[in-house]
């Protein structure tokens, strides 16, 4: 069974955490849940694209993606991004490694090329998809689909953060790709605890919720 790796290493983890919080891509709202698209309930908002504004925070997140691609990736050939959130961080890394850059649409284009891949693949061209945030893996998934029906080998995927679902888990293993994450929730909570950014028992609802994410807060 393919081994789905949740964290580059811990120290990145909690590093990233700290970076995540600090520029407010991550918000922790227990007594104030945001709704997700999907409905869902979440005591936790996280968009990364928010670290993009800070130079330092940016150059940091693509650093380490830099870092686990050459740990854990050092055949790969072309980095590839998921769009939207993932594109600018995916040719951030590219460039670090000098490697060929593709971004990837959720659905072909309706008009033009109708492309659904942006930038030049050739079969058989082990590629390294570039995520910004993994939830259930659906969309995540979708472009390593794409990527794999014109021929390309997806060799892995890297994501700044993940909530740290078992689905998700699950659904890479069934798609026989592993995943690479630089931070977890795990990691976001230990960080927000020892800065005191969490309450005295909100620690308790944060870990229900991601328990049951689909159910919590009905």
């Amino acid at each position: 069974m393919l081994t789905v790796v949740s964290l580059s290493d811990p120290a990145t983890a909690a590093r990233v955490a700290a970076l995540l919080l600090d520029s407010g891509a991550v918000r922790l709202r227990p007594a104030d849940p945001f709704t997700w698209s999907s409905g869902w309930r979440s005591p936790i908002y996280c968009d990364n694209r928010v670290t993009l504004a800070f130079p330092a925070t940016r150059t940091a997140i693509a650093d380490a993606l830099t870092a686990a691609v050459r740990q854990h990736y050092p055949d790969v050939e072309v980095i590839g991004g998921v769009a939207t959130a993932g594109i600018a961080q995916g040719a951030l890394v590219a460039d670090r490694l000098s490697l060929p850059y593709c971004y990837v649409r959720p659905q072909p284009k309706g008009h033009g090329m109708g492309n659904q891949i942006e930038g030049n693949v050739e079969a058989g061209q082990r590629v390294v998809l570039i995520e910004d945030l993994v939830s259930t893996g659906g969309s995540s998934l979708k472009a390593a689909q794409a990527l794999r029906a014109a021929g390309a080998e997806v060799i892995g995927m890297l994501a700044v953060f993940t909530y740290g679902f078992p689905q998700a888990a699950e659904a890479f293993r069934e798609a026989n790709i592993s995943l690479v994450c630089l931070s977890d929730y795990t990691a976001l909570l230990a960080e927000a605890e020892a800065r005191g950014a969490i309450r005295p028992g909100e620690q308790a609802t944060l870990a229900e919720w991601r328990e049951n994410p689909a159910e919590w807060g009905r």
